[in-house]
């Protein structure tokens, strides 16, 4: 009864992981951190899309989520898990996508509201709940990013995929991170005494 009364007491947030690769090992190891760290304030709650399912599933970390956080729901469409209402009602302190992809990023900028995530996005800035966003592509140029297989790859950053996250910095409740080692930082601001 003690521990119910102790887990009804946690306070949520909302990760969201949509269908980018890179840094995605670096942050699901950042929100296991987290999650153990401040385990006695916070319940995490995990929403994949579709295509973070399979890139989850890509880099045989599907099992890892499910073994260290509580819950974790795919997405069905952009109203299922019902994560956005969820969100206006205000259950979760925060949203955090890490990482999102050029694509949930550019949907995000434009308003459109047609996934899971960013359905979720804009909902939560109409609530005036704060939305964490780390992108894949926030700066144009050359990156490297790490396969499953340890191997690299290198990608073109588009200056148009750099304009949404500059975007995205423009919105109010909307705050951009750069590196999963950012996220601390966001947990310290909200569950720190």
């Amino acid at each position: 009864m003690i521990i119910m009364a102790k887990d009804s007491a946690k306070r949520k947030i909302a990760w969201g992981i949509t269908g980018s690769g890179d840094r995605i090992s670096e942050t699901v190891e950042a929100m296991i951190k987290l999650q153990k760290q401040y385990d006695d304030v916070v319940d995490v709650r995990v929403f994949v899309s579709k295509a973070g399912e399979q890139v989850i599933k890509y880099y045989k970390l599907f099992n890892t989520l499910e073994k260290h956080f509580d819950k974790v729901w795919v997405e069905i469409n952009a109203n299922s898990p019902f994560l956005a209402g969820q969100l206006q009602v205000k259950r979760y302190e925060f949203l955090l996508l890490a990482p999102a992809t050029s694509n949930t990023v550019a949907k995000i900028a434009l308003g459109l509201a047609d996934s899971l995530l960013s359905n979720a996005a804009i909902m939560s800035q109409k609530a005036f709940v704060p939305t964490y966003i780390m992108p894949c592509d926030y700066m144009p140029g050359i990156i490297t990013t790490i396969l499953p297989d340890g191997s690299e790859m290198r990608l073109r950053i588009r200056k148009e995929d750099a304009e949404h996250v500059e975007s995205l910095r423009r919105m109010e409740d909307v705050y951009v991170i750069e590196k999963p080692s950012e996220i601390a930082g966001v947990f310290e601001k909200y569950f720190s005494a």
